[in-house]
């Protein structure tokens, strides 16, 4: 009855946004709780409402669109802590190694380090529960060690080769969810930020982050929003605040009620002048391009990389009196010029979520020629430069996926967790020796390299770990290849069924021909895949976690930079005056 009950006031709490302009909608209330009150009254057997009501919820929502959805009461508190920016935990961040509990990482005064806890350690039990085995994953992890302020936890510890375990108390407390974990002077005068979503305490960490870049001597800057998938409308507005001159159009709302918001720039903006560059991808998304619109919109920055997600509707929180929580969409946002970048959602959800998967399928990712706009999305920015709206925002520069890092050699080390179960077991030895050898990042950035040696080393180990050095063999394709390659050849001396002697000859012949190409063809694309940059990538990440679980993640991403294309281009941009005269971007 409470479930029925539920839902009826789920109706009501959409009635009020709705009854204004439709008014059968009493008429659709009435036909929902009357059935819910029939199955409940006459029903043949005992119905499970829990599971029916949220069943029907969900499929509600799929009918509006892809972004309303239902959370059910026990989900709502994880998914928000995202974006509110803390929770109430020990301090630590984690992995799971071979179902053992592994510290990666010891938030700086959070109470894991008051009391004494280290990278390296790991948790073999928590209270009076043994924590590792079979049935140890994030979820127990996150049941067991979080709780409320306040609260006192027991954890039991192996640390490196000592052989007595030991035992903490820790009092919990509030833990931050930091949303910038990354910001840089990557010279004199250019800094670096990586925003990775958009929280409540987002407005406040870029202005710290600045704050810190700007006294380092930062005239340009480099704005990562690559895989950020967005968060609070009004966060947004507040970042791109900091780069807008005051009393423009930042983002405005609009529906059929005509109840949308505009939301102007104020004068309190830390970089409205200087160089700029926004770093996005196929993973930014709503407020990420919402940011990125006013950017490209006001000739502020160049935009580069490749075409964004495409989500230009705003959810609103509704809280139903279970504590569950849909968030409903209630607008469209739109950026300065009028563009509407949300993608069409008429041929379903499941095309709709398939979406970036197609765009790889088409090439997207590899050349800005299969992208096409029609002339009726194309905006104009103040100084004339064409923009496009629909289906995501297109960047000023173009930056190809770079293919080249990635091997099947490298997924299948990266799929199996060799990197963290080998830095794990190095730094029981060599920790403290590389910690007085490196004692900052700096010195671990430009003096640490992983040699031949350690390679071997670490190769050796990943075989263990059950990495097999070969490729998936399609014979099939292989085949095919086979014909095609060698099809006059074939043509010439098996076109005939004469008789069966010289068929036989002729078979052996083509036998033996197959077996070369396909040994040839198996022996390179093993060389390919262990030979090309496979090497140089896997040196790279392994110095990174060994940097990681030494200086915390936020330096040691530093390293992955070094290396990654779509950095190393924006670095060059903003450093050739050029390319700001040629998009006509204030600097």
């Amino acid at each position: 009855m409470k479930k029925i009950i539920l839902l009826s006031l789920l109706i009501t709490v959409v009635s009020s946004l709705a009854f204004a302009q439709n008014p059968s909608f009493p008429m659709h209330s009435n036909k929902m709780k009357f059935l819910l009150e029939r199955i409940n009254d006459q029903y043949v057997d005992t119905v499970n409402f829990d599971k029916l009501v949220e069943k029907g919820i969900v499929e509600m929502l799929k009918e509006l669109d892809p972004h309303s959805t239902y959370i059910p009461q026990k989900d709502v508190q994880q998914t928000n802590e995202p974006l509110e920016g803390n929770f109430d935990g020990i301090g630590v961040t984690f992995q799971m190694i071979k179902d053992t509990i592994n510290i990666m990482e010891v938030l700086v005064g959070g109470p894991s380090e008051k009391v004494g806890l280290l990278p390296g350690d790991k948790i073999i039990k928590v209270d009076t529960s043994v924590a590792c085995g079979k049935g140890i994953g994030n979820s127990w992890v996150q049941k067991h060690l979080r709780g409320k302020k306040g609260t006192k936890v027991e954890v039991t510890i192996k640390r490196g080769r000592n052989p007595e375990p030991l035992v903490f108390t820790i009092t919990r407390d509030k833990i931050p969810m930091n949303s910038i974990n990354v910001s840089y002077m990557v010279d004199d005068e250019v800094g670096y930020i990586r925003l990775e979503r958009f929280a409540r305490t987002s407005p406040d960490e870029f202005r710290a982050a600045m704050d810190k870049l700007k006294k380092q001597g930062m005239k340009s800057l480099i704005f990562d929003l690559r895989g950020n998938g967005g968060g609070y409308l009004d966060v947004a507005f507040s970042i791109a605040d900091e780069f807008i001159k005051d009393g423009k159009m930042i983002v405005y709302t609009d529906n059929f009620r005509k109840t949308g918001q505009q939301f102007r720039s104020s004068n309190r903006g830390d970089f409205e002048s200087g160089k700029l560059v926004v770093l996005v991808d196929e993973g930014s998304a709503s407020a990420s391009e919402i940011v990125t619109g006013a950017v490209q919109d006001w000739d502020r920055g160049i935009v580069m990389g490749r075409r964004t997600f495409g989500k230009g509707l705003v959810q609103k929180p509704l809280y139903l009196p279970d504590g569950s929580m849909i968030r409903l969409t209630i607008s469209h946002y739109y950026t300065p010029t009028g563009r509407c970048i949300q993608k069409p959602y008429d041929d379903g959800l499941d095309s709709y979520f398939n979406d970036l998967r197609n765009r790889q399928k088409h090439g997207e990712y590899l050349t800005a020629d299969s992208i096409s706009f029609p002339d009726s999305l194309k905006y104009f920015t103040p100084k004339g430069r064409v923009v496009y709206g629909g289906g995501g925002i297109m960047p000023d520069i173009f930056i190809p996926v770079d293919t080249t890092k990635y091997s099947t050699l490298y997924n299948e080390i990266m799929r199996k967790g060799v990197f963290g179960n080998f830095t794990m077991q190095y730094m029981e030895d060599h920790r403290q020796e590389l910690k007085n050898k490196y004692p900052t990042m700096s010195d671990f950035k430009q003096n640490f390299n992983i040699d031949d040696a350690m390679y071997s080393e670490f190769m050796a180990f990943a075989k263990k770990e059950g990495v097999k050095d070969s490729i998936t063999f399609d014979f099939a394709k292989n085949m095919e290849n086979f014909a095609k390659k060698m099809k006059t050849t074939l043509d010439s001396i098996y076109n005939s069924y004469d008789n069966a002697i010289d068929e036989n000859q002729k078979f052996e012949e083509m036998e033996k021909m197959m077996k070369d190409y396909m040994r040839e063809n198996h022996a390179e694309a093993q060389r390919l895949r262990n030979e090309t940059k496979s090497p140089e990538f896997i040196k790279e990440y392994l110095k990174f976690e060994m940097a990681r679980t030494l200086y915390g993640y936020g330096q040691a991403y530093e390293i992955f930079l070094l290396s990654d294309d779509a950095f190393q281009q924006a670095y060059k941009v903003i450093k050739d005056d050029k390319f700001f005269k040629k998009y006509k971007v204030d600097r």
